[in-house]
């Protein structure tokens, strides 16, 4: 991935959708793709159009990028995402989120289903990300480092915005929606985590354990952009529950709790750029 590559694909996206520049982002998770082509004026982009774009190849992932106006803003929604354990590059894993900053987003929501590992999560619930913990020793920043997107070491202090996690705790009081907050901790994947990799990471201090996000976060912190991270708790991890785990409860959860989420997301979205 470089610069140039980054900016031809903006470029193409402000070209196709008619607006040259976006306020803010959406990465959206398992079993939540539907819910771009619901946004006003919605504009849909296959990724399979835009150069350079990868395309996902896990069920419940669309590969769709969707441009909408809301709240009287354009906002660029990904529909989908890759995944390491795909065998992707980790460039090719944060394209699509450094493309929207590179469209112009300045605040990006990244949401995911993840399994619960704190003693206060339920399968259900919605969790405001507050920080993450980087298991796989893998970074999307390793190599040469463009000065144009970011610093060569970029703090990692405040990843996730006090500022949107507010906006998401006023969305969640208006919508009557409730959400926590916790700790992801990001595991490669595709196998889930065992009952003792599941103890480290509650004892490291995780209360959610996933296979994305945390790639998409460093690299638009890494552009300055703000960061905000939602978590939707589709099971209870390997050793706390007594169940086989399975993609199948994943997706099943998310469509559970499709209508509660996206209820959240439309109360925050238009918020993110007053």
């Amino acid at each position: 991935m470089t610069y140039e590559a980054l900016q031809t694909a903006a470029d193409h996206v402000a070209r196709e959708t008619g607006r040259e520049s976006h306020d803010a982002g959406l990465v959206l998770g398992s079993g939540l793709s539907s819910y771009a082509t619901t946004l006003p004026d919605a504009i849909e982009l296959s990724y399979s159009d835009i150069p350079g774009f990868p395309t996902p190849r896990v069920e419940g992932h669309s590969g769709s990028l969707v441009s909408a106006m809301v709240g009287g803003h354009p906002v660029l929604v990904l529909a989908g995402r890759v995944h390491t354990y795909e065998g992707w590059e980790m460039s090719d894993v944060v394209f699509g989120v450094r493309t929207a900053a590179m469209a112009g987003c300045r605040t990006v929501i990244l949401t995911n289903a993840a399994g619960g590992v704190g003693d206060h999560l339920a399968p259900g619930d919605l969790v405001a990300i507050t920080d993450h913990i980087n298991v796989t020793g893998r970074n999307p920043l390793v190599g040469a480092n463009d000065s144009r997107l970011g610093p060569r070491f970029p703090d990692q202090t405040n990843v996730y915005s006090a500022r949107v996690r507010s906006l998401t705790a006023a969305a969640a009081q208006e919508t009557g929606v409730a959400v926590k907050e916790g700790v992801y901790a990001w595991f490669l994947g595709p196998t889930y985590e065992t009952p003792a990799e599941i103890r480290m990471a509650r004892t490291l201090g995780a209360d959610l354990v996933g296979m994305s996000t945390v790639p998409e976060a460093i690299a638009l912190s890494h552009m300055g952009v703000e960061v905000g991270g939602i978590s939707l708790v589709t099971n209870l991890a390997a050793g706390i529950s007594d169940s086989p785990l399975s993609h199948d409860e994943v997706t099943e959860t998310a469509a559970a709790a499709r209508d509660r989420f996206t209820a959240l997301l439309d109360a925050l979205l238009p918020t993110l750029t007053r």
